[in-house]
């Protein structure tokens, strides 16, 4: 049954209110002051992103599955904290003409933040089911200058690049060396990079031909799908 038209309203103005709450008491706080990032985080409907069943969450400071089926965040089908993806963002100092790379779509959130900041936006998500409803995601949010492509970002060729950005949206064990590869002069890739319970937020410039690297703060996410995981056993 439709919501009659004051309720939709409501319904409208509460989000707005979370949004909002969520942005200057979680985000803010966490070192995000680029007023370009705040502007799109209070603008840019998180709650449109979110499962239906988990819309109660869509302001949390969690991670959200994106199925309903167990481990599904232990397994990397899941959105990120919005703090998480909020200083990614913001540490990456995106400008509007610069073409992104993003390895893990999920639920196209993370791909919405990063268009509104740059000019286009080539994101990679290994499960279709994911990229199917991502690319819904961000049709309904008019995000037009996002390509989502079903591939695996650490083992299928990728042709396209060099990228001024490249974000990987989960963690890793280490940084492959084909991502930053693909890193043009001045670019900066950013990634979650360490093992549970230690992981640390790695930030990659390239300047002059050469990388350089900062670990300006620590996160634990969860790994990225697809990617391998070392062996803990020596025989």
């Amino acid at each position: 049954m439709n919501l009659p038209l004051n309720s939709l309203a409501d319904h409208s103005d509460a989000a707005a209110h979370a949004r909002y709450n969520m942005v200057e008491q979680q985000i803010r706080p966490w070192n995000v002051h680029g007023e370009a990032v705040l502007e799109v985080l209070h603008t840019l409907r998180r709650e449109d992103f979110v499962p239906a069943q988990h819309y109660h969450k869509a302001f949390m400071d969690c991670e959200i599955p994106l199925r309903d089926e167990p481990f599904a965040i232990e397994r990397g089908l899941c959105m990120l904290a919005p703090k998480t993806d909020a200083r990614i963002a913001n540490d990456l100092h995106i400008q509007p003409h610069e073409r992104i790379l993003e390895i893990g779509t999920g639920s196209g959130y993370m791909a919405a933040l990063l268009s509104r900041l740059g000019k286009e936006v080539l994101s990679l998500e290994i499960d279709p089911e994911l990229a199917d409803a991502a690319r819904e995601n961000l049709r309904s949010a008019g995000c037009d200058n996002v390509l989502v492509r079903v591939a695996d970002g650490f083992a299928d060729p990728l042709a396209d690049g060099p990228f001024d950005v490249i974000v990987l949206s989960g963690s890793v064990p280490s940084i492959p060396q084909a991502l930053l590869d693909k890193l043009k002069e001045g670019g900066r890739l950013a990634a979650i990079v360490g093992d549970m319970p230690v992981m640390r937020v790695t930030l990659v410039e390239k300047k002059g031909g050469q990388l350089h690297t900062t670990t300006p703060w620590d996160i634990v996410a969860p790994r990225l799908q697809g990617v391998a995981q070392p062996s803990r056993f020596a025989f």
